[in-house]
């Protein structure tokens, strides 16, 4: 591989001035505009989102069981009724079951991680694409349930 020189400390106070100054006129956070968009981020992010989607569509399900009339097995007569082909309904259960997937796989991945284990930046990557590859097998998995 190649080996980059060290930067000199006036380089890097330069280049953060000048990050600093687009993202005070741009109005985004400092952070944005100085890091890299990598691995570990953005599934740190995407962790968060799968969170709050599940949270938000158990609390959605959960209100329109106590709003709607009729029960779960009459809207279900009604899904089948639509004669839905098979690759939609396979790709809606697995639009479905993918966040849940990604959630429980990255969230032992964090529980690892509160063990000291895997934190190593070459850990960091290893582990995940094994929850990328992980959470595709299984949530193909249960939508062909």
């Amino acid at each position: 591989m190649w080996s980059h020189p060290e930067p000199s400390p006036i380089k890097i106070v330069l280049t953060s001035r000048h990050a600093g100054r687009h993202c005070l006129r741009s109005h985004l956070s400092p952070q944005l505009c100085i890091r890299s968009w990598s691995l570990p981020m953005m599934m740190s992010i995407c962790h968060r989102g799968t969170g709050m989607a599940l949270s938000g569509g158990v609390s959605l399900f959960g209100v329109s069981a106590l709003l709607l009339p009729g029960n779960f097995e009459s809207y279900l007569e009604f899904v089948k009724s639509l004669c839905l082909g098979p690759a939609l309904i396979y790709t809606a259960k697995f639009a479905l079951v993918f966040p849940l997937m990604y959630h429980t796989w990255n969230g032992i991945r964090h529980l690892m991680w509160d063990l000291g284990k895997g934190l190593k930046t070459a850990h960091l990557y290893q582990s995940g694409v094994a929850i990328l590859v992980l959470t595709v097998l299984s949530s193909a998995g249960l939508a062909a349930m």
